[in-house]
């Protein structure tokens, strides 16, 4: 009698056995994984959303998603305004995001991070003058978004020779400087003879390795598997590149068949096969895994008529692994009281605290075990009678002594807070600590989280260096359960906080309304100041009464300001702010402390053919006219005066209407009754006088 096993590593089986051997790294990879889960997420959402192109490589994963209501546009244009589109794992280009912001669209970027890093390799060592080599297909989507990343000249090769016919047609290539790339799921053989290839013909070459580890893995796992084996079975997708490449690895070693669904295993013959491997490609989800092992079980017990006998083995989990979270939640509940343990505090001491977990031994925490927090104080956070959570470390039973922690208690029990936080969108708050390459590190109960630079401020121009040290909220985005690596965003929390102050705001929002805000931004009309969440713009017009050429004369960033709403336009939600105080308006000023008959110090600050202006005050000048200067005739206000001069003067006359005040030396000379005949042709001057300075005036505005 034959059996089938399920096996996932070569032992020995008896003579007669069919064996089955699935390969360690089946199905999906971490970025395949992480875009399924995303779109799931925004499927539960119940919102408009739409898939740009298929999200991975599989027509299952396809079609269960389009049963939860996640169509498939084939371009940025079809999106609409308001709706989620989600970026598909291989990435898309620069354009694309602009597009789709465009169209008014709310992107979920699902684009695998080891992508995501040649968008960025890409973007920052392109340039016009340092062309792009990418390994891979033309055609795949994956290649078509790194190209939309260049900066410059972009050429694609599939192979050795492809790269070899580039180089020698285009042999500035060979002199220039030049950056390599390469698909994800490019052939690692393949591209070791690509790498030798630019060795020979390029002096300055700057090659990166970013085809995926798990790809490799992959790659190598079946190659070797199909030396031991009669036939190989690829399950994925036909489009799929990382498909086709473990079909291409594999059918240089054995027979190999490539199937999307269990269905098409009907048209292959088993019954010359004593070993069959079987693997899939990373786009490849567990259910169709396990569908095909079923269906080959039945198939080669029907067509052979082989009594099945199967054989429980470690592989029986390959496709379905346990749950991350579920196992460590449950590893924490089910733990033997050799492992968590309740203790009460009996004392504290500058180097332990003493507890009672009631049993013979005597237990104590070492106080660096005591919390992740450095500032933490065991001595002023606890008390005698106090009970704690705490793992059993060690047990000297020679002593009598239990060595215990409450940090390692606290960092497991927060991990799993941390996978919860992710699934139910619950807002953390943590400390950071780091400020690294490509964003921070906050640490929340003890466990590092870390934030990329775009979803670490509100704006991308904020230096990250302003959160050191301080308590940020944030929500957890990712969570690498494998791993033990979570990534969060303090942006997402700002950007709902600003969206409630913001609808707080415009429902009691009111004219007149005085605030405190702070200048976040300044532009040459105006500077934007928030209010609380919501910004508005002071005009220039607004900033003071003198007239200023630029915002900075008055604002800075970051400054605090007493501003008023001025007016408010609720439909596009503008608001426009004031900031200079009616009090301190330079012609109520002169209103109150400076009427008719003033006499008053003044510095003559420009000149006309009809007379000289003077500073009345800051903000406002009087004329002094050409008659009104001296008690003689002159022929210009040069005779008399100079710029920069001082003068006393008496105000003669102020037109507030018109913003205009008239100035008088002349009236505060005292004359000598004997020369009055003499000044009547000043008198017939003085006449004339209210014209010409309506003119001169005129003339200086």
């Amino acid at each position: 009698m034959r059996s089938i096993c399920y096996v996932r590593n070569y032992r020995a089986l008896g003579e007669g056995t069919l064996r089955i051997t699935l390969a360690k790294t089946a199905g999906f990879c971490f970025g395949v994984d992480r875009a399924v889960n995303m779109a799931y997420e925004v499927a539960e959402t119940g919102r408009s959303a739409v898939m740009l192109g298929e999200l991975i490589h599989n027509a299952f994963v396809t079609e269960q998603l389009e049963k939860k209501g996640l169509s498939v546009i084939s371009s940025p244009v079809q999106a609409q305004n308001g709706q989620i589109v989600i970026i598909r794992a291989h990435g898309v280009g620069r354009e694309v995001y602009e597009q789709l912001e465009a169209a008014g669209a709310e992107v979920c970027d699902a684009t695998c991070p080891f992508v995501r890093k040649i968008h960025n390799i890409v973007l920052k060592n392109s340039a016009e003058d340092t062309p792009v080599l990418i390994a891979g297909d033309p055609n795949h989507p994956e290649v078509i978004g790194i190209r939309g990343y260049c900066r410059g000249q972009a050429f694609v090769f599939s192979n050795s020779d492809e790269l070899e016919k580039i180089l020698t047609e285009n042999t500035e290539l060979c002199k220039k400087r030049i950056i390599v790339v390469s698909q994800t799921t490019f052939s690692q053989n393949e591209w070791k003879n690509c790498k030798e290839k630019i060795k020979i013909y390029c002096t300055n070459a700057k090659i990166f390795d970013t085809i995926c580890l798990a790809t490799e893995k992959r790659q190598t796992e079946a190659a070797a598997l199909s030396e031991k084996c009669d036939m190989m079975i690829i399950i994925g997708g036909r489009h799929s590149s990382n498909t086709a490449k473990l079909k291409a690895v594999c059918s240089e070693n054995c027979e190999t068949h490539l199937v999307e669904r269990a269905e098409e295993l009907k048209t292959i013959n088993f019954s010359h096969c004593a070993e069959i491997g079987v693997t899939a490609g990373a786009s490849t989800p567990s259910a169709i895994i396990k569908e095909v092992l079923l269906e080959m079980s039945e198939i080669v017990k029907e067509t052979t008529n082989i009594q099945v006998e199967e054989v429980p083995s470690e592989a029986a989990n390959t496709a379905d692994e346990m749950d991350f979270s579920a196992a460590l939640e449950a590893s924490l509940s089910n733990m033997s009281t050799d492992q968590k343990v309740k203790g009460v505090v009996m004392g504290i001491t500058p180097t332990e605290i003493q507890v009672d977990i009631g049993r013979k031994h005597a237990g104590f925490v070492p106080m660096d075990e005591y919390s992740a927090d450095p500032n933490a104080d065991a001595a002023k956070e606890l008390k005698v009678g106090d009970e704690i959570d705490l793992i059993i470390m060690k047990t000297n039973d020679a002593e009598g002594t239990v060595m215990l922690s409450k940090k390692r208690f606290d960092a497991q029990k927060a991990w799993v807070d941390i996978i919860d936080a992710e699934e139910d969108g619950r807002i953390l708050e943590g400390t950071v600590t780091e400020v690294i390459k490509g964003g921070v590190l906050v640490v929340s109960n003890g466990v590092r989280v870390f934030i990329p630079a775009s979803l670490a401020t509100e704006r991308r121009d904020e230096p990250l260096e302003e959160l050191l040290k301080k308590t940020v909220k944030f929500r957890i985005i990712e969570v690498n359960k494998q791993r033990r690596r979570a990534v969060g965003s303090i942006r997402s929390v700002l950007k709902d906080e600003k969206k409630e102050a913001a609808e707080a705001f415009w429902a009691q929002a009111e004219v007149g309304q005085k605030y405190t805000g702070v200048v976040k931004s300044m532009t040459n009309y105006g500077a934007f100041v928030d209010i609380g969440g919501v910004d508005g713009m002071v005009h220039i017009s607004e900033m003071s009464w003198k007239r200023i050429k630029n915002p900075s004369e008055v604002f800075s960033i970051g400054q605090e300001v007493d501003v008023y709403i001025k007016a408010l336009d609720a439909e596009n939600k503008k608001i426009s702010l004031g900031y200079r105080k009616d009090e301190d308006n330079p012609w109520e000023i002169l209103r109150k402390n400076y009427p008719e008959g003033t006499v008053i110090e003044a510095e003559v600050v420009g000149m006309t053919t009809f007379g000289a202006f003077a500073r009345v005050i800051p903000g406002i000048d009087g004329l002094i006219h050409i008659s009104q200067i001296a008690d003689r005739h002159i022929s210009k206000p040069q005779d008399v005066l100079k710029v920069g001069e001082k003068v006393t003067c008496k105000i003669t006359a102020i037109d507030f209407d018109k913003k205009r005040v008239s100035l008088s030396i002349r009236a505060l000379i005292e004359k000598d009754e004997d020369e009055a005949a003499e000044d009547a042709p000043a008198e017939a001057e003085a006449q004339e006088a209210p014209a010409a300075e309506e003119a001169a005036e005129e003339a200086a505005e």
